[in-house]
């Protein structure tokens, strides 16, 4: 089991909050909602709040149509055509209102798959630059946070994930996730609560 708390010190100018996926999409009455985005959206804006500039939120963006997309997704996207950019309004794919707000000076990458490093785009934006932490919140816990992370620990960022501030549609496998997450990853994952990253964040 992971040590609890941010066992290697405050973080500080260094840190980037990695936001995944608030977005209307996912938002209850969406097309793919998960019940848990309001119960931790409250955490999250706090957070942004906190250090605007040092945010960056990701949104996936479904294909625009059935079958379009490359390999296996063009299967995914028949099976999910009632959520392809042809057949929603394209407003969902916009963060949650309240999230929203702070873009700019809030940054986005958009992405087309679960990882927001496979295209590319949140490496050139991160190269040279003297981030090294990476705070990551949002959604899914058990789908593209997992991506988000496992991501971020390949390339050496020291991660910490906020416990209240990240969300499933599927409570067993969140749980389990978070016991992934603390446990197999316990020397690359600090898990800790908004509250301690708020009154560490300088």
């Amino acid at each position: 089991m992971a040590a609890q708390g941010l066992v290697h010190g405050p973080v500080g100018e260094s840190c980037l909050h990695l936001c995944v996926d608030m977005q209307r999409l996912f938002a209850p009455g969406g097309p793919w909602p998960v019940p848990w985005a309001e119960r931790v959206l409250p955490a999250i804006e706090e957070l942004v709040a906190s250090h605007p500039r040092q945010t960056l939120f990701t949104r996936f963006v479904p294909a625009a149509r059935p079958g379009e997309a490359p390999g296996a997704w063009a299967r995914y996207y028949r099976r999910w055509a009632s959520v392809t950019l042809s057949n929603i309004d394209p407003n969902l794919v916009e963060l949650m209102p309240s999230l929203a707000r702070f873009v700019p000076p809030a940054k986005l990458v958009d992405k087309r798959v679960y990882s927001p490093w496979t295209e590319g785009q949140l490496d050139a934006l991160l190269a040279g630059s003297d981030i090294d932490t990476l705070l990551i919140t949002g959604g899914e816990t058990d789908v593209c946070v997992l991506a988000t992370v496992l991501g971020a620990i390949d390339r050496g960022f020291r991660v910490v994930l906020v416990t209240d501030a990240v969300c499933s549609s599927a409570d067993q496998t969140h749980d389990a996730l978070m016991e992934l997450y603390r446990s197999r990853f316990s020397e690359q994952v600090e898990a800790v609560s908004s509250a301690e990253v708020l009154a560490s964040w300088y």
